[in-house]
């Protein structure tokens, strides 16, 4: 009989949900087991949950390594939220991460007749990432070695934060001088627009997700991958001139001319997502541009653009292979973002109709489409769950030969795949950065025989984490 706080010590074999690793005790029992554990390691575990068929446990002490097990490089490995994986070498990175898509197919979707391709590695394991969004916070949160320390005794305050939040812990932020994963342009503005706002403080107070009162919400920046052309965007309550004005005076003079444009963007949500409903442009033109491949795209703060440049242009030549385009195609591009898929297809087919949300990306899709003077695309604003308001535009475009849709980790709303389902492409190529997703809509496609899930190719867009992107083909049965 086992009891909560007991210790227990278990192999890990495998991975579980939610980031937690997997194992069995001597007696069969199956035990999931939070904290930063690698599989092959035997660790040591402290159960705080007991379930009729399974144990919940914190990992307490690693007693023996897996062979893939390595020294992570960053001091908030086991704090942070984002690189869960830092432990792990990279060949047991993209195993797992092939694994995490095989499993989905497998295990979710009912797909029992496919095998996944290896998962294409990444050529930069740090300091990849072209977009960074940290969080503000009025809660610093303490890591282990801090807690006991006396209120006065910190070296830094405690009612302040810079960082990223703690797994499940959205209240409070880790404070961080330095991201891996970030440029050293980003860390740089991490570090100036943290003095910034501790020197104003009193002009400049947290947003508080209690009291729904304060300014300061997210910082987020955006780093051209192959242009170099950096964007900061400040995001507040409301929009205050003047320090803003100086704020921006100071990042010129930290940066120098790698700044290519500062934003102020305001909302007044009462959440922690960084999107403004309105935008201040203090410096620059109030957006940035990089390329894939022979195009260059205009990207505003708001817009969707992939976070790893080099694996994107991987990511779309891998769309392009599934989809297998022909002159006289016609093709939809939903959730289409800046439009980067839809250029990257548009010289492969007759024409192309870009469907996304969010206004400044359809915006950019636009101008980037007329700036490579690229005539086939069309786009159009739309939530996809009202997919079927616009079937006289669907109709008056054609019907499509082949849909690549590229929709965010929650995946399609069930209006729009059974609205995809009723228009019945012959090919849909499903792009997904989750894959209990892709599995849930695959399996929708292919309910009563109407699709075949014919190829699935993983790629890693970002090492160090547990995340993984899929290129999916599915065909219609004739």
């Amino acid at each position: 009989m086992y009891k909560k706080k007991q210790i227990v010590e278990v192999e890990i074999i495998d991975l579980g949900d939610k980031n937690q690793s997997f194992g069995r005790l001597d007696d069969g029992i199956s035990i999931f087991v939070q904290g930063p554990a690698a599989v092959g390691d035997t660790v040591k575990a402290e159960i705080f949950k007991i379930k009729k068929k399974y144990l919940v446990a914190r990992m307490r002490e690693l007693v023996k390594p897996s062979p893939h097990r390595i020294d992570p490089v960053c001091p908030y490995f086991g704090l942070c939220g984002g690189c869960k994986w830092q432990h792990m070498d990279y060949t047991e990175q993209l195993r797992l991460k092939r694994k995490q898509v095989q499993d989905a197919l497998n295990h979710l979707g009912g797909f029992k007749d496919i095998e996944c391709e290896d998962c294409l590695p990444a050529p930069e394991l740090f300091g990849y990432r072209n977009k960074m969004d940290f969080s503000f916070t009025d809660l610093r949160y303490l890591t282990p070695d801090e807690i006991d320390i006396d209120p006065g005794e910190h070296e830094k305050p405690l009612d302040f934060a810079l960082g990223f939040h703690a797994p499940g812990c959205f209240s409070k932020a880790i404070d961080i001088d330095h991201c891996d994963l970030s440029t050293p342009e980003m860390n740089l503005t991490l570090n100036t627009v943290r003095a910034f706002c501790l020197e104003h403080k009193e002009a400049l107070p947290i947003y508080s997700t209690r009291s729904h009162t304060g300014e300061l919400r997210n910082l987020v920046v955006r780093h051209g991958g192959h242009t170099g052309e950096f964007m900061v965007n400040l995001v507040t309550s409301s929009h205050n001139p003047e320090l803003m004005e100086k704020l921006s005076a100071q990042l010129q003079d930290a940066l120098g001319d790698k700044l290519t444009t500062f934003v102020n963007n305001i909302t007044s949500a009462k959440n922690t997502v960084a999107f403004g409903e309105k935008e201040y442009v203090l410096y620059g033109p109030g957006y940035i541009q990089d390329t894939l491949g022979d195009y260059t795209y205009r990207i505003s703060a708001n817009s969707f653009f992939q976070t790893n440049t080099a694996q994107a242009e991987k990511l779309y030549l891998q769309i392009l292979e599934a989809a297998q385009l022909k002159p006289a195609d016609r093709v939809y591009d939903l959730f289409c973002g800046t439009g980067s898929i839809t250029l990257f297809a548009s010289g492969h087919c007759k024409k192309v109709l870009g469907v996304e949300l969010v206004e400044s990306s359809v915006n950019d899709a636009r101008e980037n489409a007329k700036r490579h003077g690229v005539e086939n695309c069309e786009f159009i604003q739309l939530d996809m769950k009202d997919f079927k308001t616009i079937r006289p535009e669907l109709d008056a475009f054609g019907a499509p030969d082949v849909v690549i849709t590229d929709p965010p980790r929650a995946g399609m709303n069930p209006k729009a795949v059974n609205m995809l389902l009723e228009i019945a492409p012959p090919v849909i190529v499903y792009v997904s950065c989750n894959p209990a997703s892709l599995a849930r809509d695959g399996q929708m496609f292919c309910e009563e025989g109407r699709y075949k899930l014919v190829s699935c190719q993983p790629i890693d867009m970002f090492p160090q984490t547990n995340h993984v992107e899929s290129v999916a083909r599915f065909e219609k049965v004739k």
